[in-house]
């Protein structure tokens, strides 16, 4: 019997510092990085990226064994941390480069992502349609050392943003 090998999830949810720490240290999850996708510069910077000129979403790519942690646990804890709803950013964090998508790796990874959206969409949680896209994955760009692990570094700043940004009060009330 082979090792299933790992595989990759990427998730746009916003200021990627809020992204890390629900999906980091969990059973199966062998990694997470924060970085770029989706745009046209290449090897943009994050003074670059948060201009929205770059067409990037600010992502997480999560490396992860898929027979301790598979994919469907991933989009379901995707959910809850964002607000699905919002297609100019997130919380305080206003722009492109913080709109939400699922950037899918394979074929089964955008069936699971597609039908996650359409239980959201039924739940009848949000009376405003769901925005966040299901989107092919592209090129992920590392951002900068400083953003890796932030949360991590540094914790004060981390609790801070979660909470001055709206992102907590709002995952209570609609989650």
């Amino acid at each position: 019997m082979t090792k299933q090998t790992n595989e990759l999830a990427t998730f746009a949810g916003g200021c990627f510092w809020c992204m890390v720490k629900p999906f980091d240290e969990l059973p199966g999850i062998v990694g997470i990085v924060s970085g770029y996708t989706g745009g046209t510069t290449e090897n943009p910077t994050y003074e670059e990226v948060k201009t929205g000129v770059t067409g990037h979403y600010e992502a997480v790519q999560i490396t992860y064994d898929p027979e301790l942690f598979p994919y469907s646990k991933l989009v379901e804890l995707y959910w809850p941390q964002i607000d699905p709803t919002d297609d100019g950013g997130q919380f305080i964090d206003r722009g492109s480069q913080y709109r939400t998508a699922i950037f899918y790796h394979s074929q089964e990874q955008q069936v699971e992502a597609e039908n996650s959206r359409r239980e959201v969409e039924a739940s009848g949680r949000f009376k405003k349609p769901i925005v966040t896209e299901i989107l092919p994955a592209s090129i992920f760009y590392l951002a900068e050392e400083y953003h890796q692990g932030f949360y991590k570094k540094n914790p004060d700043e981390y609790k801070a943003e979660r909470v001055t940004s709206g992102r907590d009060t709002f995952i209570e009330v609609n989650w």
